[in-house]
């Protein structure tokens, strides 16, 4: 079963750029935003991933951390990172440990065959390691700004 509003992020660990390891406790003490999306690179990912650079400020403001998602490499995710100077870190999660955690892989169609691939989805997760709220099939325009409304509004 999926993760759900309400519910404590139990225990995990992930590999992210920069050598850092993100488990359960990396969550404790302020509020995380976790946006999993499909690829790195790509138009819509590079869009949302700018959007979240752009907002960092009013995040850290706010007492927040970000952490994009994806089924890329460490090595993938480094360099799409350093192209837009992003000041998150990416979790790679090739074996979709995560992304099953929370109920975003589902099956989309690309090209007219049925493909498994990630939801893009984002989770605020308050400093005791609580879900407080989500965002499905995300929609890249004015998506960040309605994140960081939340948080504001939860904080």
């Amino acid at each position: 079963m999926p993760l759900s509003l309400q519910e404590t992020v139990p225990a995990f660990q992930a590999a992210a750029t920069s050598g850092v390891t993100v488990t359960e406790q990396t969550l404790q003490g302020q509020y995380t935003v976790l946006y999993f999306y499909p690829k790195d690179s790509t138009s819509g990912c590079t869009t949302e991933s700018q959007d979240f650079t752009a907002q960092f400020a009013a995040f850290q403001a706010a007492n927040c951390q970000i952490f994009g998602i994806s089924r890329d490499s460490l090595k993938s995710h480094e360099s799409f990172k350093a192209a837009h100077a992003m000041p998150f870190e990416l979790i790679s999660d090739p074996d979709e440990t995560l992304c099953e955690l929370f109920g975003v892989m589902q099956l989309k169609n690309m090209y007219g065959k049925q493909v498994r691939g990630v939801e893009r989805s984002t989770f605020l997760i308050d400093p005791k390691g609580v879900i407080v709220a989500e965002w499905r099939k995300v929609k890249v325009p004015g998506h960040v700004d309605a994140v960081l409304s939340a948080l504001q509004a939860a904080s």
